[in-house]
């Protein structure tokens, strides 16, 4: 928590995303950290430690998202961490994405009231 708001990180490299995530998040009482690469979003994590993280499964690498959130394991994350995907939901019903280190899966385009209900439960 960063000025009693929680702080949330989002990773991904369509700035247009970001920017909606932003005003969805801020106008709702949230603090957001954006990173548009995985390697500068573990950077960001570092810097800010937030409480919730939000990440693209597909940035500049196919891989990328699974890889940072390997990364955050590694670090000693404790922060809900959940995924962004476009793949579909058919990708995440052959694959356990706990198995990974995640808490969730959100499909693109994120719905406003799923994720605010999903940080509402998280944050508690």
């Amino acid at each position: 928590m960063r000025n009693g708001k929680h702080v949330v990180l989002c990773i991904d490299d369509d700035q247009d995303f970001l920017d909606t995530l932003r005003l969805v998040l801020e106008t709702s009482g949230y603090l957001m950290e954006e990173a548009a690469s995985a390697e500068t979003g573990l950077k960001k994590y570092k810097e800010t430690r937030p409480d919730l993280v939000i990440v693209d499964l597909m940035m500049e690498e196919i891989d990328s998202g699974t890889s940072f959130v390997k990364e955050l394991r590694v670090l000693g994350n404790t922060a809900p961490v959940y995924l962004l995907s476009s793949t579909g939901d058919q990708f995440f019903m052959t694959l356990d994405y706990t198995e990974l280190g995640l808490d969730g899966v959100f499909q693109k385009p994120i719905q406003p009231d799923t994720l605010l209900s999903t940080l509402r439960e998280k944050l508690k």
